[in-house]
């Protein structure tokens, strides 16, 4: 199922954006269906939020490799980054694993990234964590206009994953940014908002504010439902594990000008994994 909003068409790539990858289940939905939306609708390059990609909550590099083989380019993450200690090494030297670029100064591993996708068109990738609700961090408004002026020297696609929990914060990025980066793209909250856009004055900027969840959607944002409601009507700490019910992929489709860098067209998408197979 897929819903979007196009402007005008002409030479292009196509980058599909995944939204948070839940535990196992959201790992399957990933290797059965990027395939199929790589080959059904020409997507040149791939981008994934898996920091919630090992059993709920952060990553390892053993998941790391499997979302790659998948056909993931570039893994992005948010505030469970940290939570798996095994990956500790592989964010610092891995750079196609992002943390937020605005952690503090000493942090493992790096926040932006510039991948070649073939010998005349690079991708420019900023992942900044949101600060309302969130951890006090740097501030992800100066921190990633700064990276993105200095990764426009090298191409005009730039694609920000601005991974927080107020709607306000994301939407904020997203005037902030716009005409100058290619898409500002809103992670963590696992639930898609129907806001796709072109934003205007510049026709430039691709925006939603949350591309939503890879992983069970029979749930509560990927967790077993009636584990959660235990929570939330006795209050007590209770143990919330992975759902598994009715798996689906969501994300985004961007439609970029290869030279310019804007984006002609955002789609939402929600793919189910084919028979709830395994």
């Amino acid at each position: 199922m897929e819903f979007g909003i196009t402007l005008n068409k002409g030479t292009s790539m196509k980058i599909l954006m995944i939204g948070d990858i839940v535990g196992e289940p959201g790992r399957r939905a990933v290797d059965k269906i990027v395939p199929l939306l790589k080959q059904r609708e020409g997507i040149n390059f791939v981008i994934a939020n898996g920091e919630n990609a090992a059993g709920g909550s952060g990553i390892t590099p053993k998941i790391f490799q499997q979302l790659i083989r998948s056909g993931v380019d570039v893994v992005t993450s948010g505030d469970h980054i940290f939570k798996r200690r095994e990956a500790l090494e592989l964010i610092a030297g891995e750079e196609r694993l992002l943390r937020p670029a605005n952690y503090p100064e000493g942090a493992a591993g790096k926040g932006s990234v510039v991948i070649p996708v073939n010998d005349s068109v690079k991708v420019g990738i900023i992942n900044v964590n949101g600060r309302v609700f969130m951890d006090s961090l740097d501030c992800p408004f100066h921190t990633s206009m700064a990276l993105l002026e200095k990764i426009k020297q090298e191409t005009n696609i730039v694609i920000v994953d601005i991974h927080a929990e107020a709607t306000s914060e994301k939407v904020a990025l997203g005037w902030y940014l716009n005409g100058k980066a290619t898409a500002v793209l809103g992670t963590h909250t696992h639930v898609q908002t129907a806001d796709e856009r072109i934003l205007p004055e510049h026709n430039h900027t691709a925006y939603i504010t949350d591309v939503g969840m890879t992983g069970p959607i029979d749930s509560v944002i990927g967790r077993k439902k009636e584990q959660v409601l235990v929570r939330f009507l006795t209050h007590v700490p209770t143990r919330f594990e992975v759902a598994e019910e009715n798996v689906q992929l969501q994300g985004v489709i961007i439609d970029i000008d290869e030279q310019d860098g804007k984006a002609r067209s955002i789609t939402r998408v929600q793919e189910s994994l084919p028979n709830n197979s395994n």
